[in-house]
């Protein structure tokens, strides 16, 4: 046993044996990376056709809806236009209610004025005292001829 040809022919042998086994687990993953990267390039192919147009159509999206913001804020913009006006044109009814009010007070009551005049007409007596009572003030054409006669 002592033959050095002997083992160096075994380790020969089991060297060989080794490498046939390492070859044999070998060839099944060499095909299964190469199944892989068929489907891989399939998949890159199939990606190389579709995501162009897909990244197209995301673009166009992105400015359909920078369009529709803009025609949003347009909109809104106008929207707040319409209600200033709506409200300027109430503050105006209002201040137009509140004239027409007055006007109405001072029309009402020249009414009643008149209507009691209408109906219970001054008596002879009263527009003596009336009378009386203009000459006692003093109007400004009566100030100068009083200032005169002193």
């Amino acid at each position: 046993m002592i033959d050095p040809l002997f083992w160096l022919g075994l380790s020969l042998l089991l060297v060989s044996f080794s490498l046939f086994a390492v070859l044999l687990v070998t060839i099944p993953t060499l095909q299964e990376v190469a199944r892989a990267a068929r489907s891989a390039e399939k998949l890159f192919d199939t990606l190389n056709r579709e995501f162009p147009p897909t990244l197209e159509a995301i673009r166009m999206t992105g400015k359909e809806v920078g369009e529709l913001t803009d025609e949003l804020n347009q909109g809104i913009n106008n929207a707040t236009g319409v209600v200033k006006q709506v409200d300027r044109g109430l503050v105006n009814a209002r201040i137009q209610a509140q004239q027409v009010q007055e006007s109405s007070r001072g029309l009402i009551a020249g009414v009643k004025v008149a209507w009691k005049t209408w109906r219970n007409p001054p008596r002879r007596k009263d527009l003596a005292e009336f009378d009386r009572a203009e000459d006692f003030t003093p109007s400004p054409s009566s100030k100068r001829k009083s200032a005169d006669n002193w």
